[in-house]
C-alpha cells in the first residue's frame, strides 16, 4: 500500500457538503486540504452539449453505477434483503458535485418544530400519541441557532423565493407558517406557467395559503458573497437529472468549485474510492489517522494520513464507511443498543392526484424548482388532535418541464392503455396532464435501520449496506388524508378527469421517492442516543466529523439547505474553536 505525505484535512466526498467545507476551510485558513471523490470530474461543456433525455434521465448518466456498488433492501428483519439493481426510490449521484449536479433545486428550510419534534409533540399531544415503536428524538440544536446559517446558505446559492416571515413580521405572498428569517430571499420567485397558477388560485379559494417554491435556480442574474455570478433561468425544462447548461441552477461545480480553485491549499482527487477510515487509540483518546482509498484508474491502494477527517458523502455511503471502519457501536434492533445505523428515514413523496384537462398547459416549459406549494397541512401547523396520524407535509404543483420520453404515455383511467387508441390519447394528453404531489415527513422507527449485508459485496469485496425499511400506519393514514385534500383542490382546478393515488402499501424500492435518505449517524445531545454531537463531531473520535443527511435523527421536508446550514455551522466552530484547542466541542 502506498502512503502519501500527511495533510491537515481529508474530506471524503466532493458533493455539496464536502466542497462547501473545503471552501470554508480553504478560504479561511492555511490548512492543507484534500477532497477525495470516487467519481470523475464533469465538465460544464458536457451539460451544454449533453441534454440527452435517454442518457441522463433514463440511464442515469450522473448517478452511481449500481453494477459496481448498490444497497440491499428488505422490509423487516425477518426478510432476506435483495440488491437494488435499477434506479428507483432514490438517485445517488457520483463524480465531483455529486447529487447536487442533477438535483431539481428545491430549497426550503425546515420549520422550527422539526428540530424539537419529540419535545413539542409531547407538550402538545402527550406521549401516548406517539406512534408505537417510534424512535423520534430532538436534534440537540434549535431553529434559532440554525437561522443565521440558513441565511448564509441561501445567499451562497442565490435562492429564489418569497419570504413569509421576516423577523416575526408576516409578509403577503410568502409562506405564513415558516420560521422567522433575517431577510428576503436573494432573488425573486421563479416564473410560473399556467398549470401551477391554476393550483394557486384553487388553493386560495379553498382557504389555503399557497406560495412560490423556494429554488436555488436564480430567477435573474445574481452575484453571491463569494463573487460567483450566475445568470437567470431560461425555463428549458432540463433540470432534474441534468446539469444546468447555462449555470442558472446552483450546483457544486458552478458555485463552490470556482472559489476552491483559487486556493492552492485545496486539492481535489477524482476517482479515489475511499474504503476505510484508519483510526487508533492513544493516551489522549481515540483518533482518526486518515483514510485508505483505491485509485480507480490504477487499482492501487493508497493511505492518505490526515489530522482531521470529514465524511461528506451520500447518507448511505457515510454510514457504510463507518460500519466498514468499525467506528461506533452498530445498532441492534433486538436489544435497542447501539446507535450507528438507526433512525433510517426517507421521505413520503407521492403523486397524490393526476389531473387531465381539455386544453394545453404548455408544461414543456419550466425548471426543477418552479412551482407552488402550501404548508397548511405541515407539521405543527396542522392540528392533529382529532386526526389518526402525526406530522404532515406540503401539497405542491410544479412546472418542471415535461420532457418527451419521461412524460409520455399518461392517459385517464377510462381510456385504453395499449394499441392505436392509446397512442392517439397519449399524444393528445401529453400537454394536458398535470399532477399534485405531496412531500411529507417520514417518522423514525426502531425497525427502520441500516447495517452491513451478510451476503452481497461490492466490486472490491466489501459488504454492501443493507436497508431495513418500511412504512408504518402513521404514514399510511397520512397519505389517505392528504390524497383527499389533493382531490378537493383538483376538483376546484376544473380538471376534466382525476386519478387518485391508490394507497401507500409497503415501501417500494422501484418508485422514485426523492433522493432524500437520512439517518444512521444521527446528531443529538448525548452519546447515549446519537453518533455525532450538534456540531456533527463524532462522540468517540473527536477529529472525525460526519456531514450531510446521515446526521438527521428526524427529517423535515427537502434536506439540502439544512445540510448546507449545518456545514456552515460546523466550519465556524472548527475554525473558531477546534483548531485552537483540538478535542471535544461539547
Amino acid at each position: 500500500m502506498k502512503t502519501l505525505p500527511a495533510v491537515d484535512v481529508v474530506i471524503v466526498g466532493g458533493g455539496w457538503t464536502g466542497l462547501l467545507m473545503a471552501k470554508e476551510l480553504g478560504c479561511n485558513s492555511a490548512l492543507s486540504i484534500v477532497v477525495l471523490e470516487r467519481g470523475g470530474s464533469p465538465k460544464a461543456e458536457e451539460y451544454v452539449a449533453g441534454m440527452d433525455e435517454l442518457d441522463f434521465a433514463i440511464r442515469g448518466h450522473l448517478m452511481q453505477d449500481l453494477s459496481k456498488e448498490t444497497v440491499t433492501l428488505r422490509h423487516t428483519s425477518n426478510d432476506r434483503a435483495v440488491p437494488m439493481r435499477q434506479y428507483g426510490s432514490f438517485l445517488p449521484g457520483t463524480g465531483v458535485g455529486g447529487a447536487g449536479e442533477h438535483w431539481g433545486g428545491q430549497c426550503n428550510r425546515f420549520t422550527p418544530d422539526c428540530f424539537e419534534i419529540l419535545t413539542r409533540t409531547i407538550d402538545r399531544y402527550g406521549a401516548k400519541r406517539l406512534p408505537e415503536g417510534h424512535s423520534i428524538q430532538d436534534w440537540g440544536v434549535t431553529y434559532d441557532e440554525m437561522e443565521p446559517y440558513y441565511t448564509k446558505a441561501e445567499l451562497m446559492l442565490g435562492v429564489s423565493g418569497k419570504a413569509g416571515n421576516i423577523r416575526g413580521k408576516k409578509i403577503e405572498g410568502g409562506d405564513p407558517f415558516e420560521g422567522w428569517r433575517s431577510g428576503e430571499y436573494p432573488t425573486p420567485p421563479l416564473k410560473l406557467n399556467a398549470y401551477p397558477q391554476m393550483f394557486q388560485s384553487a388553493a386560495k379559494a379553498l382557504g389555503y395559503h399557497p406560495f412560490p417554491v423556494a429554488a436555488c435556480t436564480t430567477s435573474e442574474a445574481y452575484t453571491n458573497p463569494d463573487h460567483i455570478s450566475r445568470t437567470g433561468c431560461m425555463y428549458c425544462g432540463f433540470c432534474v437529472f441534468y446539469g444546468c447548461m447555462i449555470g442558472a441552477k446552483s450546483q457544486p461545480t458552478n458555485t463552490l468549485l470556482p472559489v476552491i480553485k483559487n486556493y492552492k491549499n485545496v486539492s481535489i482527487r477524482a476517482r479515489a474510492a475511499v474504503r476505510r477510515i484508519i483510526h487508533q487509540t492513544k493516551k489522549r483518546g481515540r483518533r482518526a489517522r486518515g483514510v485508505v482509498y483505491i485509485d480507480v484508474r490504477t487499482g492501487e491502494e493508497v493511505f492518505q494520513p490526515a489530522e482531521l477527517v470529514f465524511l461528506a458523502s451520500f447518507t448511505i455511503n457515510n454510514n457504510r464507511l463507518l460500519f466498514l471502519s468499525k467506528i461506533g457501536e452498530p445498532y441492534d434492533v433486538a436489544t435497542g443498543k447501539g446507535n450507528l445505523g438507526r433512525n433510517l428515514t426517507h421521505q413520503v413523496l407521492f403523486e397524490a392526484v393526476r389531473l387531465f384537462f381539455d386544453k394545453p398547459l404548455n408544461s414543456f416549459m419550466g425548471s426543477g424548482g418552479s412551482g407552488v406549494r402550501m404548508n397548511d397541512l405541515n407539521g405543527d401547523v396542522l392540528d392533529h388532535t382529532d386526526l389518526p396520524f402525526l406530522r404532515g407535509g406540503g401539497l405542491m404543483c410544479q412546472s418542471m418541464g415535461n420532457t418527451p420520453i419521461s412524460s409520455f404515455g399518461n392517459v385517464p383511467d377510462s381510456r385504453k392503455r395499449w394499441g392505436s387508441e392509446w397512442k392517439k390519447d397519449a399524444v393528445y394528453y401529453y400537454d394536458r396532464t398535470g399532477t399534485i404531489h405531496f412531500e411529507g415527513e417520514h417518522l423514525a422507527y426502531k425497525t427502520n435501520y441500516m447495517d452491513l449485508d451478510p451476503t452481497y459485496t461490492d466490486r472490491f469485496g466489501d459488504p454492501l449496506l443493507r436497508l431495513t425499511l418500511d412504512w408504518q400506519e402513521n404514514e399510511r393514514r397520512m397519505v389517505t388524508f392528504m390524497t383527499e385534500k389533493a382531490l378537493e383542490i383538483a376538483r376546484a382546478m376544473g380538471a376534466k378527469q382525476v386519478t387518485a393515488f391508490p394507497s401507500l402499501g409497503h415501501y417500494d424500492g422501484t418508485r422514485l421517492q426523492s433522493t432524500h435518505i437520512q439517518g444512521g449517524a444521527i446528531t443529538g445531545a448525548s452519546p447515549e442516543r446519537s453518533v455525532v454531537n450538534s456540531y456533527l463531531q463524532h462522540w468517540q473520535v473527536p477529529n472525525l466529523f460526519v456531514l450531510g443527511g446521515s446526521s438527521f435523527p428526524q427529517p423535515g421536508i427537502l434536506p439540502t439547505l439544512t445540510m448546507l446550514a449545518q456545514t456552515y455551522r460546523t466550519a465556524d466552530v472548527v475554525l473558531g474553536k477546534y483548531l485552537k484547542s483540538p478535542g471535544s466541542l461539547v
